[in-house]
């Protein structure tokens, strides 16, 4: 579907998903979105984010490498330093 829709908010937030993306998409009452926001550009998903998982796992792996913060800072300033030299 490429067509743009407007919606318009009513009281308390709320906006409605005109009827045939719920058809098209099968979205039933009580499903669950992602909203992003992308500096004012809303971008609304019916699938859950995977930011948070994404970023446990990455921080875990890290971990077990032996990274910590103040590595990865002091990794950071030295590539810093090389590129301005």
């Amino acid at each position: 579907m490429t067509d743009t829709l407007n919606l318009q908010m009513a009281q308390r937030g709320l906006l409605t998903l005109p009827k045939v993306l719920r058809e098209t998409y099968n979205l039933k009452p009580g499903d669950q979105f992602t909203l992003l926001d992308l500096g004012g550009v809303f971008v609304l998903s019916p699938r859950p984010s995977e930011i948070d998982d994404l970023a446990d796992r990455i921080t875990r792996e890290l971990i077990e490498e032996g990274e910590s913060l103040e590595t990865m800072l002091h990794t950071l300033r030295e590539e810093r330093n090389r590129y301005v030299e």
